[in-house]
């Protein structure tokens, strides 16, 4: 896009009357009249799955802060000033929250400038470019173009159900992934637990069955086994300590 190195008569009349007043009417029409301006600048910036009206509204953002900080005393055209402001809030889009895994800024801006020298050489040439390529145009050794093409893998998570192939019928990614399994940890509770029980008397077995297994309260288990409520508390106090001395010899 091209501009005018100076501002027109009545654009720079618009902002000087903006400027001293500030009025909100002055700024919408300020907004109307560069909105072409903003979709330029989000067009840029398009890409992948991105959505080109969250680039737009972006880019607008950055458009509202141009026209609230020019100073049209100054005489140069507007464009010259809005472009890098709005081009400073895409960039920070794409770098703060456009990342599934954020790396270092470093790294991350690094990885926005390869993909975009990508891009542009791809609608250039017409087929993908190699890593030197990338690199003469972006100035980057190759290391830091490979580099930051490894960190645009955290730049979009893929969900766990997309299939893992292309074939029909392929399996979902997650279906292929590990998971924990408890059995050998159920293995060895169980083997403690017969090593244990072994120690206890058969009522004691029981009263411990009945409180930990059925969950019955103590007067319940008295009425089961024939003894007081109070009778038993003492035996689930004395099996309990017989069970931990058991599990943890001194």
């Amino acid at each position: 896009m091209s501009a005018p190195t100076r501002l027109g008569e009545r654009e720079s009349r618009l902002f000087c009357r903006f400027a001293a007043t500030r009025c909100p009417e002055l700024r919408a029409q300020l907004v109307e009249r560069h909105l072409p301006l903003a979709r330029y600048s989000a067009n840029q910036y398009a890409r992948g799955p991105e959505p080109f009206d969250d680039l737009l509204q972006i880019a607008c953002i950055g458009l509202l802060k141009a026209i609230d900080r020019f100073d049209p005393e100054r005489g140069v055209a507007f464009s010259s000033y809005a472009l890098p402001t709005m081009s400073g809030e895409l960039r920070r889009h794409f770098r703060d929250r456009g990342w599934s895994v954020r790396p270092p800024r470093g790294l991350q801006e690094q990885a926005l400038l390869v993909e975009r020298a990508a891009a542009e050489l791809l609608s250039v040439r017409g087929h993908g470019p190699t890593v030197d390529e990338i690199a003469e145009r972006t100035g980057l050794e190759t290391e830091e173009v490979l580099e930051g093409r490894e960190a645009l893998s955290a730049h979009r998570a893929v969900s766990f159900s997309t299939p893992s192939g292309d074939e029909d019928g392929a399996r979902a990614i997650g279906d292929r992934l590990g998971a924990l399994d408890d059995g050998f940890e159920a293995a060895e509770r169980r083997a403690m637990i017969g090593r244990l029980s072994r120690v206890l008397t058969a009522r004691e077995r029981e009263i411990v069955r009945l409180r930990f297994e059925e969950d019955l309260t103590q007067s319940q288990i008295g009425k089961r086994v024939g003894v007081s409520q109070m009778h038993v508390s003492r035996l689930l106090r004395a099996t309990v300590d017989k069970l931990r001395s058991e599990a943890h010899p001194t």
